[in-house]
Protein backbone atom coordinates (compact mmCIF):
# COMPACT_ATOMS: atom_id res chain seq x y z
CA UNK A 1 0.00 0.00 0.00
CA UNK A 2 1.85 2.84 -1.52
CA UNK A 3 1.24 6.44 -2.67
CA UNK A 4 3.82 7.95 -4.82
CA UNK A 5 3.13 11.56 -6.38
CA UNK A 6 5.70 12.93 -8.70
CA UNK A 7 5.93 17.05 -9.20
CA UNK A 8 7.01 17.34 -12.95
CA UNK A 9 9.18 21.06 -12.01
CA UNK A 10 10.30 21.81 -8.45
CA UNK A 11 7.22 21.82 -6.48
CA UNK A 12 5.83 25.08 -4.88
CA UNK A 13 4.58 25.41 -1.25
CA UNK A 14 1.11 25.52 -2.17
CA UNK A 15 1.17 22.19 -4.62
CA UNK A 16 3.35 20.21 -1.67
CA UNK A 17 0.82 20.67 0.65
CA UNK A 18 -2.71 19.96 -1.73
CA UNK A 19 -0.69 16.95 -2.99
CA UNK A 20 0.43 16.04 0.95
CA UNK A 21 -3.50 16.24 1.57
CA UNK A 22 -4.04 14.08 -1.04
CA UNK A 23 -1.54 11.46 0.11
CA UNK A 24 -3.01 11.89 3.66
CA UNK A 25 -6.70 10.69 3.22
CA UNK A 26 -5.65 8.02 0.72
CA UNK A 27 -3.51 6.48 3.77
CA UNK A 28 -6.04 7.59 6.30
CA UNK A 29 -8.37 5.24 3.83
CA UNK A 30 -5.87 2.37 4.32
CA UNK A 31 -5.66 2.82 8.05
CA UNK A 32 -8.73 3.03 8.28
CA UNK A 33 -10.21 0.00 6.93
CA UNK A 34 -7.43 -1.97 8.54
CA UNK A 35 -7.87 -1.10 11.86
CA UNK A 36 -11.70 -0.05 11.71
CA UNK A 37 -13.14 -2.63 9.58
CA UNK A 38 -10.77 -5.56 10.41
CA UNK A 39 -11.99 -5.42 14.31
CA UNK A 40 -15.41 -5.10 13.07
CA UNK A 41 -15.62 -8.45 11.23
CA UNK A 42 -13.76 -9.74 14.17
CA UNK A 43 -10.74 -10.40 12.19
CA UNK A 44 -7.34 -11.15 13.84
CA UNK A 45 -5.46 -8.05 14.95
CA UNK A 46 -2.72 -7.16 12.32
CA UNK A 47 0.77 -5.15 13.00
CA UNK A 48 1.47 -1.73 10.58
CA UNK A 49 2.78 1.31 10.71
CA UNK A 50 2.92 4.04 8.12
CA UNK A 51 5.85 6.05 6.60
CA UNK A 52 6.14 9.15 5.10
CA UNK A 53 9.08 11.08 2.89
CA UNK A 54 8.14 14.77 3.18
CA UNK A 55 11.50 16.29 2.00
CA UNK A 56 9.68 19.33 0.30
CA UNK A 57 12.49 20.92 -1.19
CA UNK A 58 15.07 17.69 -1.80
CA UNK A 59 13.37 16.00 -4.59
CA UNK A 60 10.58 16.29 -7.17
CA UNK A 61 8.60 13.06 -5.75
CA UNK A 62 7.32 12.17 -2.48
CA UNK A 63 5.52 9.32 -1.25
CA UNK A 64 3.81 7.44 1.79
CA UNK A 65 3.74 3.47 2.44
CA UNK A 66 2.19 1.39 5.14
CA UNK A 67 4.63 -1.51 6.49
CA UNK A 68 2.37 -4.32 7.06
CA UNK A 69 -1.39 -4.67 7.49
CA UNK A 70 -1.95 -7.68 5.44
CA UNK A 71 -3.89 -10.71 6.87
CA UNK A 72 -2.47 -13.13 4.22
CA UNK A 73 0.98 -12.34 5.76
CA UNK A 74 0.06 -13.48 8.97
CA UNK A 75 -0.95 -17.17 7.76
CA UNK A 76 0.25 -20.05 7.95
CA UNK A 77 1.91 -21.46 4.26
CA UNK A 78 -0.04 -24.63 4.72
CA UNK A 79 -2.86 -23.28 4.92
CA UNK A 80 -2.87 -20.63 1.83
CA UNK A 81 -1.36 -24.00 -0.29
CA UNK A 82 -4.57 -25.89 1.23
CA UNK A 83 -6.71 -23.28 -0.51
CA UNK A 84 -6.59 -24.85 -3.78
CA UNK A 85 -7.44 -28.66 -2.30
CA UNK A 86 -10.92 -27.14 -1.15
CA UNK A 87 -10.53 -27.86 2.60
CA UNK A 88 -13.89 -26.11 4.31
CA UNK A 89 -12.50 -23.91 7.40
CA UNK A 90 -9.27 -23.61 5.50
CA UNK A 91 -10.63 -22.12 2.27
CA UNK A 92 -13.40 -19.99 3.87
CA UNK A 93 -10.49 -18.46 6.85
CA UNK A 94 -8.40 -17.61 3.67
CA UNK A 95 -11.22 -16.18 1.51
CA UNK A 96 -12.12 -13.88 4.09
CA UNK A 97 -8.51 -12.59 4.83
CA UNK A 98 -7.76 -12.08 1.18
CA UNK A 99 -11.21 -10.37 0.39
CA UNK A 100 -10.48 -8.17 3.37
CA UNK A 101 -7.20 -7.05 2.12
CA UNK A 102 -8.23 -6.52 -0.87
CA UNK A 103 -10.67 -4.52 0.06
CA UNK A 104 -8.48 -2.35 2.65
CA UNK A 105 -6.44 -1.81 -0.95
CA UNK A 106 -9.26 -0.22 -2.92
CA UNK A 107 -9.93 1.97 0.29
CA UNK A 108 -6.96 4.02 -0.09
CA UNK A 109 -7.58 5.59 -3.65
CA UNK A 110 -11.18 5.81 -3.20
CA UNK A 111 -10.97 7.98 0.62
CA UNK A 112 -8.70 10.00 -1.59
CA UNK A 113 -11.14 10.38 -4.28
CA UNK A 114 -13.94 11.25 -1.77
CA UNK A 115 -11.71 14.07 -0.44
CA UNK A 116 -10.94 15.70 -4.27
CA UNK A 117 -15.01 15.36 -4.93
CA UNK A 118 -16.16 17.09 -1.70
CA UNK A 119 -13.32 19.16 -2.07
CA UNK A 120 -14.96 20.13 -5.62
CA UNK A 121 -18.11 19.92 -4.54
CA UNK A 122 -18.93 16.84 -7.19
CA UNK A 123 -20.60 13.76 -7.14
CA UNK A 124 -19.14 10.82 -5.72
CA UNK A 125 -20.23 7.65 -6.43
CA UNK A 126 -19.26 4.14 -7.66
CA UNK A 127 -20.41 4.57 -11.43
CA UNK A 128 -18.43 8.24 -11.64
CA UNK A 129 -15.77 6.66 -9.48
CA UNK A 130 -15.37 3.19 -10.85
CA UNK A 131 -12.32 0.15 -10.38
CA UNK A 132 -10.54 2.42 -13.28
CA UNK A 133 -10.60 5.89 -11.99
CA UNK A 134 -9.07 4.65 -9.15
CA UNK A 135 -5.52 5.40 -10.80
CA UNK A 136 -6.46 8.65 -11.05
CA UNK A 137 -6.35 8.42 -7.10
CA UNK A 138 -2.76 6.87 -6.57
CA UNK A 139 -4.57 3.27 -6.96
CA UNK A 140 -2.26 1.93 -9.46
CA UNK A 141 0.15 -0.06 -6.90
CA UNK A 142 -3.49 -0.64 -5.24
CA UNK A 143 -5.24 -1.97 -7.99
CA UNK A 144 -1.92 -4.19 -9.46
CA UNK A 145 -2.15 -6.06 -5.77
CA UNK A 146 -5.14 -6.34 -5.51
CA UNK A 147 -5.63 -8.30 -8.94
CA UNK A 148 -2.31 -10.20 -7.83
CA UNK A 149 -4.10 -11.09 -5.06
CA UNK A 150 -6.94 -12.09 -7.41
CA UNK A 151 -5.35 -13.97 -9.89
CA UNK A 152 -3.55 -16.21 -6.90
CA UNK A 153 -6.59 -17.65 -5.92
CA UNK A 154 -9.24 -17.08 -8.52
CA UNK A 155 -7.89 -19.09 -11.72
CA UNK A 156 -10.99 -18.02 -14.03
CA UNK A 157 -10.83 -14.23 -15.69
CA UNK A 158 -14.49 -13.60 -15.58
CA UNK A 159 -15.05 -14.47 -12.02
CA UNK A 160 -12.27 -12.56 -10.57
CA UNK A 161 -13.85 -9.42 -11.98
CA UNK A 162 -17.10 -10.32 -10.86
CA UNK A 163 -15.14 -10.52 -7.44
CA UNK A 164 -13.36 -7.45 -7.54
CA UNK A 165 -16.63 -5.53 -8.55
CA UNK A 166 -18.20 -6.82 -5.83
CA UNK A 167 -15.12 -5.78 -3.28
CA UNK A 168 -14.81 -2.52 -4.64
CA UNK A 169 -18.45 -1.94 -3.97
CA UNK A 170 -17.78 -3.40 -0.44
CA UNK A 171 -14.92 -1.03 -0.08
CA UNK A 172 -17.07 2.24 -1.96
CA UNK A 173 -19.48 1.74 1.02
CA UNK A 174 -17.42 1.57 3.89
CA UNK A 175 -15.95 5.11 2.72
CA UNK A 176 -19.46 6.47 2.31
CA UNK A 177 -21.12 5.69 5.60
CA UNK A 178 -20.63 8.79 7.82
CA UNK A 179 -18.93 7.75 10.36
CA UNK A 180 -15.87 5.92 8.59
CA UNK A 181 -15.56 8.71 6.75
CA UNK A 182 -15.31 10.67 10.19
CA UNK A 183 -12.92 8.29 11.12
CA UNK A 184 -10.85 8.63 7.86
CA UNK A 185 -11.19 12.60 7.91
CA UNK A 186 -9.97 12.41 11.45
CA UNK A 187 -6.85 10.74 10.66
CA UNK A 188 -6.10 12.49 7.76
CA UNK A 189 -6.46 15.52 9.56
CA UNK A 190 -3.85 13.83 12.60
CA UNK A 191 -1.33 13.47 9.64
CA UNK A 192 -1.29 16.38 8.68
CA UNK A 193 -1.04 18.30 11.91
CA UNK A 194 1.49 16.39 13.44
CA UNK A 195 4.68 16.13 10.62
CA UNK A 196 6.14 12.73 11.45
CA UNK A 197 7.40 10.43 9.47
CA UNK A 198 6.24 7.95 10.63
CA UNK A 199 3.19 6.99 12.76
CA UNK A 200 3.27 2.84 14.61
CA UNK A 201 0.21 0.94 14.76
CA UNK A 202 -0.05 1.81 18.44
CA UNK A 203 -0.23 5.66 17.91
CA UNK A 204 -3.34 4.70 14.96
CA UNK A 205 -5.20 3.00 17.50
CA UNK A 206 -4.79 5.81 19.95
CA UNK A 207 -6.20 8.02 16.93
CA UNK A 208 -8.95 5.99 15.84
CA UNK A 209 -9.57 5.35 19.77
CA UNK A 210 -9.77 8.75 20.76
CA UNK A 211 -12.62 10.02 18.00
CA UNK A 212 -14.66 7.04 19.17
CA UNK A 213 -14.48 8.41 23.27
CA UNK A 214 -14.95 11.71 22.35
Amino acid sequence: MQRTYYFPNAPTTASYQERYKHIAYHEAGHAAAIYIRNRELQLPPIYFAITFNRHECAEASFFAKIEGGRLIDNLPVAEIENTHLNFGAEKQSLQQAYEADVINLLVGPLAEAKFVALRDDEVFNPQLVNIKALNNYGGHSDLEQAYAYLAYFIGDARERELKIEYLFISAFQFVNQPKNWRSIEHFANYILSNGQANISCEEVSLVFDELVAN
